[in-house]
């Protein structure tokens, strides 16, 4: 990082005003979008217990109940927060968030300079500045804005260690590596990439008889995967001596212990579903909600009698608001069939379709433009701000595509696609497409539409 630190010093004034751009869009969003949603109560209530009662667990129904269904790394910092300036200040969270994001442009420039040239530098600390989708999820207490500043962290880590002859890149790759998994446990993607990456190094240099650049890379790998799995072992303890399970993750769908997980409802949701819309609309109403089956799209159905099935599981659904075993099990059925008639749409076409969705989304889930912007039914503002929005979008990943063409000979640059490519095929096996999930990539996606204006 003392290459950027020297090029804001020496163009100071350039890096100044972006930065007040940056802040000053992030005000906007803070102060007239924030948003704590669902899931930021639950950290919240994990932090408030542990401060409170020394127990990391969650208030249900008044009664403490000990838990592992999120990591402890945003807790953690939810913990300082309200330490410092009182129980759920969650304004003052948001704030802080907005100095790690512009904190995030910085590295985001550090990876352009290593990876191209200071100007591009310069561009990428603008286009992250004013990016509109990493300003957007500062306003709100998820783990969206700190899993990307240590995504790029690593990232940049990375790079420094593969351009250089020392080992000491890769212990700091391998800190922001496991602060990126101790916050979401899909952050063990980026330690795949990385170490992947490296072996691949150390294989191609045995090949060519290079042993001591071969055992570099290996030391490298090594490196990075102790230190980032190190902090993951004492939460493994925890876990094992308080709630008597191996578990050195979240679980995949944040259960608790013995809680009835409906997999047979959520395979049948990967046999169709292929959008963000559909997410709110079916997905997230179970258990609780009631279900539409007009919602569900044609190609939810094979046939009219799958379609009447459908309907049935729908009502008997509804009759109880939850998925119980066996009308799970009904799910797991009408899955299996639907696999059976059509396994290229399961295995490939629909992840495909996801993952576009989640790349090519406008990402208004945050604002109040209605899920269904598209057909202009709520208020028109909103509505227009969505295909702003949505065009924004398109023009980063469309610069990114033609700064990776342009920027191929960029060495290393391979490590950045690989993260990108398992980070996208993971998210396609999700029966949940949410767009925020591919932000992590975004410094990646910046990085690279820098290298266009060359």
């Amino acid at each position: 990082m003392g290459g950027v630190r020297e090029l804001v010093r020496r163009h100071f004034r350039f890096f100044a005003w972006a930065t007040l751009g940056g802040a000053a869009l992030r005000l906007v969003f803070i102060v007239f979008f924030s948003k704590i949603t669902t899931d930021s109560f639950v950290y919240g209530d994990i932090a408030k217990n542990w401060l409170q009662r020394g127990i990391y667990a969650v208030t249900d129904s008044g009664v403490i109940v000990p838990t592992y269904i999120r990591l402890p790394g945003y807790p953690m910092f939810l913990a300082g927060v309200f330490s410092v300036f009182g129980m759920e200040h969650y304004r003052t969270v948001l704030f802080l968030q907005m100095l790690v994001d512009l904190g995030t442009c910085l590295v985001i420039a550090d990876i352009a300079r290593r990876m191209f040239t200071e100007r591009q530098a310069k561009i990428a600390f603008l286009l992250a500045a004013l990016c509109p989708f990493l300003a957007n999820y500062t306003a709100t207490a998820l783990t969206e804005t700190l899993e990307i500043f240590f995504t790029a962290l690593a990232l940049d880590w990375a790079i420094a260690g593969l351009g250089g002859t020392g080992l000491k890149p890769w212990w700091g790759c391998g800190l922001a590596t496991g602060c990126a998994i101790l916050l979401r446990p899909d952050g063990g993607l980026l330690l795949a990439a990385i170490v992947a990456y490296l072996f691949s190094i150390a294989l191609r240099f045995l090949w060519k008889n290079t042993q001591p650049a071969a055992i570099h890379a290996a030391k490298a790998g090594v490196i990075v995967t102790f230190v980032s799995l190190a902090p993951l072992i004492p939460w493994t303890l925890r876990n094992w001596h308080t709630l008597h399970r191996f578990q050195p993750l979240a679980p995949r769908y944040a259960n608790q212990e013995n809680e009835f997980v409906p997999l047979g409802f959520n395979r049948w949701m990967r046999t169709w579903i292929a959008d963000y819309a559909s997410t709110e609309e079916i997905y997230w109403q179970v258990p609780g909600g009631n279900l539409d089956a007009g919602q569900l799209p044609l190609r939810a159905f094979d046939s009219d009698q799958q379609r009447e099935q459908t309907e049935e599981l729908f009502d008997d659904y509804n009759q109880v608001l939850h998925v119980t075993p066996e009308i799970d099990a009904r799910f797991e059925a009408l899955a299996e069939a639907r696999i059976a008639h059509s396994p290229f749409r399961y295995y490939i076409r629909l992840p495909v379709v996801r993952i576009a969705d989640m790349w090519l989304r406008p990402r208004t889930e945050l604002l109040p433009s209605d899920t269904r912007w598209w057909e202009f039914d709520d208020d028109p503002k909103w509505s227009a701000l969505a295909v702003a929005l949505g065009v924004i979008n398109l023009l980063y990943v469309g610069a990114a595509l033609a700064g990776w063409m342009k920027g191929q000979a960029a060495k290393h640059l391979a490590v950045l696609l690989l993260f990108v490519v398992l980070r996208s095929l993971f998210l396609g096996s999700l029966e949940n497409p949410e767009p925020r999930y591919t932000l992590e990539c975004y410094p990646v996606v910046i990085a690279l539409a820098a290298a266009l204006l060359r």
